[in-house]
């Protein structure tokens, strides 16, 4: 079962935490595409399709909320969020992603981050093993290892996370991080069968996992994925998800959905913690969901990710040949484009970097298990009718290396 509070420890490491006066702060990861600010560079990852957002509906949200800003609002927030903004999150999830939760298990959280960062003060201790996928998701493993957290790597195949790898190397695991809706990077779902090995495991275990629902939104075969928190019966997997990507990442605003014995654990460290999370931007969430615009605005963008998906591997297979051999599965933002022959993908990414296209390397992603190597090219902010266009610009930067 979960440890109680007084067994807990902080986790110095993860953002945002206080750190010993006389530990220097650690330098920022090194940014790769989808850590780049500014206007997005072609293929990049991790970013909306910016030229189909609702902007001029958004300001009048905006605007409204503006003019109706009482002296309440004004003050500071509540420590878990904006009731209406949970309300809705909950009402959304039981709809979306199969997950039937209350209001008072939703904590707003400033984006992933924020949510691993209230894991990692409330849950773990330095001396805690954790599974994590491998290739992974980077951002997470540089917060987790900064933090000193043991991480595990456990390969990932076809079905995703290699459950019984786990068992056999960590059975005392205390966390287990997945993405299972769409691996990322390689962008695969996890199975049925290994869901219901990794939640049997954990609640054996007494262990917790973290469902990461990266793009989880974004599937273009048949009906998204039910969530691996709506199987799970004995309560053991915290569901994070976050608006960085169905709306823009400049909100820096996600959720944590919590198992009920942790509430009140969760609520005890947040109210010792300013909140992070801007209450003015959840109210606008809030209408923006309530009104029925964020459904809408979802349908919208899975069927334009469908065409621009579609587009950009068509392009590839016309510039490139059997040069590059694209994955194309069910759902995510990204394309992986493995590799043929001896071309190390990290040699490929430092060219097309330096011509500027925000292509990143397979191989950056790994932790220990080595895999064929690839190029993740992201299609969101790429229309259709220059999908051709900017291939055959990549082409004339590596296509002499893949040949």
């Amino acid at each position: 079962m979960g440890r109680p509070p007084s067994g807990t420890r902080g986790s110095p490491g993860l953002p945002g935490m206080a750190r010993a006066r006389s530990t220097p702060p650690p330098r920022p990861a090194p940014a790769t595409s989808d850590g780049i600010t500014g206007v997005p560079k072609p293929f990049q990852l991790g970013l909306p399709a910016f030229d189909a957002f609702p902007r001029k509906l958004w300001s009048r949200l905006v605007a409204r909320q503006a003019r109706e800003l009482s002296a309440a609002d004004m003050t500071y927030p509540e420590h878990a969020g904006y009731l209406p903004l949970r309300e809705a999150i909950a009402a959304y999830l039981a709809v979306a992603r199969g997950i039937l939760c209350d209001s008072r298990q939703i904590v707003i959280t400033s984006g992933y981050q924020g949510a691993l960062d209230a894991i990692g003060r409330v849950l773990l201790r330095r001396d805690d093993r954790v599974w994590f996928e491998d290739p992974c998701y980077h951002l997470a493993r540089a917060a987790l290892e900064r933090a000193d957290i043991a991480l595990v790597p456990i390969r990932v195949d076809s079905e995703g996370l290699r459950v019984t790898d786990g068992m056999a190397r960590a059975r005392d695991a205390r966390l287990a991080i997945v993405t299972p809706s769409h691996q990322a990077p390689l962008g695969v779902a996890l199975s049925l069968p290994r869901r219901l090995a990794l939640l049997a495991w954990a609640s054996e275990a007494g262990a917790y996992v973290v469902e990461d629902d990266y793009d989880g939104e974004f599937r273009y075969t048949g009906r998204p994925l039910p969530a691996l928190k709506s199987l799970d019966r004995a309560d053991r997997v915290l569901y994070a998800g976050s608006f960085s990507k169905v709306l823009f990442p400049g909100l820096r605003l996600g959720y944590l959905v919590l198992p009920e014995e942790l509430v009140d654990t969760f609520s005890s460290a947040i109210l010792s913690r300013s909140a992070a999370a801007s209450s003015f931007e959840q109210r606008v969430v809030a209408t923006f969901m309530r009104e029925g615009y964020f459904a809408r605005h979802l349908k919208r963008m899975r069927s334009l990710y469908a065409a621009r998906r579609q587009a950009l591997a068509d392009a590839l297979a016309a510039v490139f040949g059997n040069r590059l051999a694209i994955d194309l599965e069910p759902g995510g933002m990204h394309l992986v484009a493995r590799l043929s022959g001896d071309v190390r993908d990290a040699d490929l990414t430092r060219k097309a970097q330096a011509a500027g296209f925000a292509v990143d390397a397979l191989s950056s992603r790994v932790i220990k298990h080595r895999r064929e190597g690839g190029l993740l090219l992201g299609f969101t902010n790429i229309p259709e009718a220059e999908a051709i266009t900017m291939c055959r610009r990549l082409e004339r930067v590596i296509g002499a290396d893949l040949a």
